[in-house]
């Protein structure tokens, strides 16, 4: 499997954010061809209960490379990274690689 794991900065607007994510954006992922899967995690604290590094994260689950360049290729791809700048307002990072469960 390949995965694309999405890493939200904290928002500066949370409840802003979480709006967003659900009603519009979530929605334009769920559409991308060749998905396997999805999933999103929010994270509540660090080691510690210290805040932490990131705010969200969601990872995306491709059967190879070439399926997921085809995908973030597609229209529907391309709508998915464009809509990043309306709500990601505490900055993205974006980090691609193989996962091997």
């Amino acid at each position: 499997m390949y995965k694309v794991t999405v890493l939200y900065e904290h928002a500066e607007q949370p409840e802003e954010f979480e709006k967003y994510y659900f009603e519009k954006h979530i929605p334009l992922a769920q559409h991308l061809p060749g998905v396997s899967e999805l999933e999103l995690t929010k994270f509540d604290s660090a080691p510690g209960n210290g805040k932490p590094a990131y705010y969200r994260m969601a990872e995306l689950y491709f059967i190879s490379r070439e399926a997921m360049e085809e995908s973030m290729g597609s229209p529907e791809g391309q709508a998915v990274i464009n809509d990043l700048l309306n709500f990601a307002t505490g900055g993205v990072r974006v980090l691609l690689g193989n996962d091997n469960k």
